[in-house]
């Protein structure tokens, strides 16, 4: 298997230097060339294994220089009792016949991230290993809320790494923003960045592409890499929750072999859409991808017209790591959709230049035939999370939430009544004010009483990892201008 970049397919990598560059020299991202198809049986094969197991069986697709021992060695680490509070690792909770929920925040930070964030650092430090890389790997991230907590606890204290978490300024949950400033470890750094989650991820891209910090770091025993989901191996564990749900469904009699389900995640970055995506190219039997967001609501209108425009007023909505105007990952659709490096390197061109970009209409049609977007607003988030509650007593976090009001209008404007999995990205934990709000109670000033006043409202503990955050001590408390990250990165490097 081999890996080339979003915008020039003239140079090849294998999956190991994929993993450990992160982000392709010329800005674009590293993606398979092609994806694979599952063998005709794998799916029955599946059914009954761990989650471990099916996750072996399936990234072993993408890393042929990996051993199956060595897999196996990664995702019993990542995914043991140690890390995860259930076997199960990603359950399926079933909310009726027809509606099934991909709880993805049973991990150490209580949200989807942990699901590819505590694999990932097996997989680089391994191929700093395959590639012979001598020098440690300086990773950087910028974070809406959750990718954040999560690079930090699944990096801390790897051997041959640092990382530095950017996130936006008064941009993420008060609970969010403990996780991070308190995070223990030795190699870590957290600095908050004056504006948006985009203006964050768009710094990070040019300290990457800022050839002389490269060279001055490459002098001093240091490279850039990237936990963000523009790293290959953010995305390839992500496949994997999808075709273990399917599994899961047809273990417990919820579908039929062969039976098409549809798919809705709340999406920002659009990385945990694009892991579906991947899963449906490699033989799920997925029919529609319902992308949900929230008000920020560029995908929604990129899937219905063909156009991105990220030239709009940016909201901060109560589904904070949803709030995000470039959704990177959206490049290497684009890639599949049109298997032209040159077609994709003019669109996010033009991006750069204007801010907005349209696509051919052979890539519309390609696009909306498996795609449909639905986004909505605070209020109906709110609406949503107490209707779940009060009808099924299922508690659910406010992006979760905008899934599930996204399904709904799906369903109304279409009558399809296919099963579908929904994707639950974080624990209503997470997001405890605003969940309290919506269900009609009174949200303390601190986050850590609201958590109190949630499970006394619900009657549901709140996660131990959330709970244990009144003994942290906050350990970083530096701000950055968007023009001057870099000052981070020295700091942390020293």
């Amino acid at each position: 298997m081999r890996y080339i970049s979003t915008r020039d397919n003239t140079i090849q990598y294998s999956a190991a230097q994929a993993i450990t560059q992160g982000l392709a020299r010329d800005g674009g991202l590293l993606t398979p060339f092609y994806i694979p198809k599952l063998p005709g049986k794998a799916l029955e094969d599946m059914r009954d294994m761990a989650y471990q197991q099916r996750a072996v069986y399936v990234m072993k697709q993408f890393l042929e220089e990996f051993s199956v021992k060595e897999l196996t060695n990664f995702v019993n680490a990542a995914y043991g009792p140690d890390k995860f509070d259930t076997p199960a690792v990603a359950p399926v909770h079933t909310i009726d016949s027809a509606t099934h929920c991909l709880e993805l925040w049973h991990g150490p930070t209580c949200a989807f991230k942990d699901m590819a964030l505590q694999m990932l650092p097996h997989l680089l430090t391994a191929s700093l290993i395959k590639t012979e890389e001598e020098k440690t790997a300086c990773i950087l991230v910028a974070t809406s809320g959750d990718t954040g907590k999560g690079a930090l606890e699944g990096f801390r204290d790897v051997p041959r790494t640092k990382i530095l978490v950017f996130y936006p300024k008064d941009g993420v949950s008060e609970v969010q923003e403990l996780q991070m400033i308190t995070q223990e470890g030795d190699n870590v750094g957290v600095a908050a960045v004056y504006g948006n989650f985009d203006d964050a991820q768009t710094g990070v891209k040019r300290l990457f592409s800022d050839e002389e910090l490269r060279q001055e770091l490459a002098d001093r025993g240091y490279f850039f890499s990237s936990a963000n989901s523009i790293n290959w191996g953010r995305v390839l564990p992500q496949i994997v929750y999808y075709i273990s749900a399917y599994c899961d469904l047809l273990r417990d009699e919820k579908i039929a072999p062969g039976q098409p389900v549809n798919i809705c995640v709340p999406t920002g970055n659009f990385g945990n859409i694009l892991a579906a995506y991947y899963a449906r190219e490699m033989g799920l039997p997925i029919d529609q991808l319902i992308c949900a967001s929230n008000s920020n609501n560029v995908l929604t209108d990129f899937i219905r017209e063909g156009v991105y425009d990220r030239n709009r007023t940016f909201y901060n909505t109560m589904s904070p790591s949803m709030d995000i105007l470039i959704s990177s990952n959206l490049e290497r659709l684009l890639y599949f959709l049109t298997q032209d490096t040159a077609e994709v390197r003019s669109y996010m061109t033009q991006l750069a230049e204007t801010g907005r970009y349209q696509v051919s209409d052979r890539v519309r049609n390609k696009l909306q035939k498996r795609f449909k977007g639905y986004f909505c607003g605070d209020r109906e988030t709110q609406r949503m999370i107490r209707a779940m509650f009060d009808r099924y007593g299922y508690l659910i976090d406010t992006h979760t939430a905008v899934a599930f009001s996204a399904l709904g209008q799906y369903r109304q404007a279409t009558g399809d009544g296919t099963p579908a999995i929904v994707a639950s990205t974080a624990s209503p934990f997470k997001f405890c004010s605003s969940v309290l709000e919506a269900l009609g109670d009174f949200a303390p000033d601190s986050g850590l009483d609201a958590l109190d006043r949630l499970s006394a409202r619900t009657g549901q503990p709140a996660p131990a990892p959330l709970a244990s955050l009144r003994s942290k001590r906050v350990r970083f408390t530096q701000v950055v201008e968007k023009e001057n990250m870099v000052d981070a990165v020295m700091d942390l490097l020293g």
